[in-house]
């Protein structure tokens, strides 16, 4: 269950006056605070009343060598429960805290919103998750549980606009998202690779069944061989015989980087993606352009243009 996408005010407050410190996230609105604590800055946090509040809170850093994972949990006292992360849990760099304006949530909010939390950032598959176990789905009263997914789709909100899209799926509706501009479908078709992927405003998602290459290339830098090892271990990919196939959607950051991940090795992405009529990705994009920039002029002779 997510909102449906609509303009919105979001304020970022640096308490500390440092960009890269402390800040807080609200959307004008709502009854949802977010803040984001750099690991060092956990002093200051805790000096802040919010600090003793009911709070859902994610933990952010390098799990491993493939890049940034996830823990999600709750606290009755979420300052505390910071602190005792500070000392029990070594990855973590960042913590995003949410916790309740009007300071109204118990621990069965903050119970249910962590099972359900933990549910997305699995669906969605950014980050790999570092829970031991999923939370318990313990009772919620259907008032509650309304409440709850409310906040939590404030909170994906907030955590995305601070970095952080952990709750996001990688595949928006255009109904539901009005800015994600419909794409054509892409496909890679060289090199042994039969793929296809849809663009959206993040990157690309290329999609399950898609199939590359198993072995990478001798020239290939250890980052990609890294990637390409991190999805199979994710669960992400596959290995069958001499092909690698994609068994979820997953968004990649480019097409260069999708692309490397298929071929085992670099590759222009932007010129190896090509839609059903043969255009790259850069085609596309130069089509996209000099049509909006021809609309615009039409329209401001007040025609309508003809394409």
């Amino acid at each position: 269950m997510h909102a449906i996408s609509r303009p919105q005010t979001i304020q970022i407050f640096l308490p500390q006056g440092d960009p890269s410190g402390i800040r807080m996230a609200e959307i004008t609105t709502r009854t949802v605070r977010v803040f984001d604590v750099p690991r060092s800055l956990v002093s200051g946090f805790l000096a802040m009343p919010e600090a003793s509040q009911v709070g859902l809170y994610f933990l952010f850093g390098i799990g491993s060598e493939d890049g940034t994972a996830c823990y999600i949990g709750q606290s009755g006292n979420v300052g505390g429960r910071l602190k005792q992360h500070v000392s029990g849990k070594d990855f973590w760099e960042r913590a995003i805290v949410a916790v309740s304006l009007t300071n109204t949530w118990t621990d069965t909010h903050v119970g249910f919103m962590e099972w359900e939390a933990i549910s997305r950032a699995g669906k969605a598959s950014r980050y790999p998750l570092l829970n031991g176990n999923a939370a318990s789905n313990r009772y919620t009263p259907a008032p509650l549980e309304a409440d709850c997914n409310e906040y939590l789709e404030t909170i994906s909100v907030l955590i995305a606009t601070l970095g952080y899209p952990a709750l996001e799926s990688i595949r928006k509706n255009t109904r539901e998202s009005p800015s994600e501009v419909a794409a054509e479908r892409l496909y890679l078709r060289q090199s042994g690779c039969q793929a296809e992927a849809d663009p959206t405003s993040e990157g690309l998602v290329v999609l399950a069944g898609s199939v590359g290459n198993s072995r990478s290339r001798p020239s290939a830098a250890k980052s990609i061989v890294r990637g390409r090892q991190s999805l199979v271990e994710r669960g992400i990919a596959e290995i069958r015989g001499d092909q690698i196939v994609m068994a979820h959607d997953y968004l990649f950051s480019s097409p260069s980087q999708a692309a490397a991940m298929l071929v085992g090795g670099s590759v222009n992405g932007r010129d190896s993606w090509k839609n059903a009529a043969g255009k790259s990705v850069n085609e596309i994009e130069a089509d996209i352009v000099e049509k909006t920039v021809t609309a615009q002029v039409v329209q401001s002779l007040g025609r309508t243009p003809a394409f």
